[in-house]
């Protein structure tokens, strides 16, 4: 797991880089002074999980964000400010989380550790049989299921797979997935 964090204050840098090791002792951590160098990086190699500054010289936390909007796998994204003013602000961005730097060793293992569920979450897979092979899917490639007849439908961004079973079958086995049924079909 790859972590991105960026602080104009190195005192700060060398706090949540001691709280993450505590936290996810695993995680490959990277500390930036500034949001340019942080972009720089970014556009070179993703990360899963990005704890940012809100107030920074230069370039700001939300002007930070702003750009994470171009990218096409964004990271979940956490703000780590003093300027609990600014979290309605911050919402604009979809921020998963929001950390109080004077509340940094209570808060932020708590977030870490939902930021990993969240990955977890988007790792699970879907494995079914068609035209007699096995496909495996990630649950985040999945748009939706349709029934037809005695076949599922299962459509994803590289296309749709058609495959024997019940819709019935697939919400029982994907419902705490956070899949819902919205009709019989």
């Amino acid at each position: 797991m790859r972590i991105y964090l960026c602080d104009d204050e190195q005192k700060i840098r060398d706090e949540i880089s001691t709280a993450v090791a505590e936290v996810l002792p695993e995680a490959d951590v990277k500390p930036f002074s500034d949001g340019s160098s942080l972009l720089e990086q970014m556009n070179q190699e993703r990360c899963d999980i990005l704890l940012l500054d809100i107030d920074m010289p230069d370039l700001s936390g939300m002007e930070v964000a702003a750009k994470l909007t171009e990218l096409s796998k964004k990271p979940l994204l956490v703000f780590v400010t003093n300027h609990d003013e600014l979290v309605y602000e911050s919402f604009r961005y979809h921020p998963f989380g929001f950390v109080r730097k004077q509340f940094l060793g209570k808060e932020l293992g708590k977030v870490l550790k939902d930021c990993v569920a969240e990955l977890e979450q988007g790792r699970k897979h879907f494995n079914f049989r068609t035209e007699g092979k096995e496909v495996c899917l990630l649950l985040s490639e999945i748009f939706f299921f349709e029934s037809e007849g005695n076949y599922l439908k299962v459509y994803t961004e590289s296309g749709v797979y058609r495959f024997r079973s019940t819709i019935t079958a697939v919400e029982n086995s994907l419902e705490k997935d956070g899949f819902i049924r919205v009709h019989k079909g």
